[in-house]
């Protein structure tokens, strides 16, 4: 088995770039290439991995992840080799709240298209999410960290604590700088809510 990778992943819009901005910030180093720059829907950065999506062709890419953090979308988990450990932190958002910040973000590109089937995409989401726990579960290399997207804007103290300590755990003598992870909760960020959905 090869050296350990901790892994950033969920839906897209769940919250993925946060997480990754507090680990980055704890004290671990990212797996980040810049490709995608800030923008209105991310002002502070997403630091993704564009090659990440090759993975499901070239899953040994992953190699390059040792001993870092890099994103990888939860579509993308099914792909990841049995010959690593990770340390996986997934993000969880109510899925209304995602598909509205989708929209949001296609709206604001231009490239929104109000005749598609919502609840066709919910569902194709429900059952992908389904998809991706029944595999996490199933896999004895993995260890998972939960972080509720609601919990981690509203007790970020705790959301915190949680995930440096699940993190430290998998990589010897780190040790995270919790307050540097918590300056980079700014709630104001969270503008797409499920009872905002009319």
């Amino acid at each position: 088995m090869e050296g350990m990778i901790t892994i950033v992943s969920g839906l897209p819009r769940s919250g993925t770039s946060l997480m990754m901005q507090m680990l980055v910030a704890g004290g671990l180093t990212p797996l980040a290439d810049g490709e995608r720059a800030a923008d209105i829907d991310n002002p502070r950065g997403y630091l993704e991995w564009e090659r990440i999506k090759t993975l499901p062709q070239d899953p040994e890419c992953i190699a390059e992840a040792e001993g870092k953090v890099v994103k990888v979308i939860s579509q993308l988990l099914l792909a990841l080799p049995a010959t690593h450990e990770y340390r996986i932190v997934f993000m969880q958002r109510p899925l209304a709240e995602v598909l509205k910040s989708q929209d949001e973000m296609l709206r604001r590109r231009k490239t929104y298209d109000p005749n598609v089937d919502r609840a066709a995409i919910t569902s194709a989401f429900q059952n992908h999410l389904y998809e991706v726990n029944t595999w996490l579960a199933a896999q004895a290399n993995v260890k998972l960290c939960r972080v509720n997207y609601h919990a981690a804007l509203r007790q970020p103290q705790e959301t915190v604590a949680k995930v440096a300590e699940f993190v430290a755990e998998g990589v010897s003598g780190l040790v995270m700088d919790q307050e540097k992870m918590l300056a980079q909760v700014d709630p104001s960020l969270y503008r797409n809510k499920k009872d905002a959905i009319g």
